[in-house]
């Protein structure tokens, strides 16, 4: 069986590699598709951006397609920057310019008040028009400056109290146990063994 993962994102195809091994699976990425469409994540929410981008990219590859999309919702803005949080500071921003961003908005807000969470749906779409969308989140607290080198996206900013650290702080192998991108791949991984088992038994 062969999948594709509807990202150009290096550190993401690195996580959900790293997520989905071990499977009887070949995984491909759009690098395998240099003209697959670039979808256009115009959705009001990270499940109607999945559900998106893996529709496309099924119809155009004819491969079951796995796609995700991740938002952060920060309790004192409201639940901003929600679905929007990758362009948060813009449509060509960087990871950085966007966490800046944030920080420049909680200035002033005490810790207590600082709540978040990262929401990510994965959403898994076949060439027929059948799909399938689980749901990972990642509660956590946006601290007052970045610390840590590893990860991406809002890593550097967003900290677990039970760890004592933030995101980009941890191990590859400890994130990809606990993020919101892991609990929702975890449940994703789960239904493509169970599809390939039925698939298996049909075809015995």
């Amino acid at each position: 069986m062969q999948i594709v993962l509807a990202t150009r994102n290096q550190h993401k195809k690195q996580e959900l590699v790293a997520l989905l091994g071990g499977m009887d699976i070949t995984i491909r990425t759009l690098d395998d598709f240099p003209d697959a469409p670039d979808v256009v994540e115009d959705g009001e929410t990270c499940e109607a951006n999945a559900m998106k981008k893996a529709v496309e990219i099924a119809r155009y590859t004819g491969l079951p397609a796995v796609a995700d999309d991740t938002g952060l919702e920060v309790d004192a803005l409201g639940g901003r920057p929600g679905a929007f949080a990758a362009r948060y500071a813009g449509e060509q921003a960087s990871y950085e310019d966007n966490w800046r961003k944030l920080l420049q908005e909680l200035r002033g807000i005490p810790a207590e008040d600082r709540g978040a969470r990262f929401i990510t749906v994965a959403a898994i779409a076949f060439p027929a028009g059948k799909t399938f969308s689980t749901k990972g989140v990642l509660e956590g607290v946006i601290a007052e400056e970045a610390t840590g080198s590893r990860g991406f996206g809002y890593d550097p900013v967003f900290f677990l109290p039970e760890y004592h650290q933030t995101l980009a702080q941890l191990s590859p192998d400890v994130k990809n146990r606990i993020s919101h991108r892991a609990r929702a791949f975890t449940q994703a991984r789960t239904l493509l063994e169970q599809m390939m088992a039925e698939q298996n038994s049909v075809g015995a």
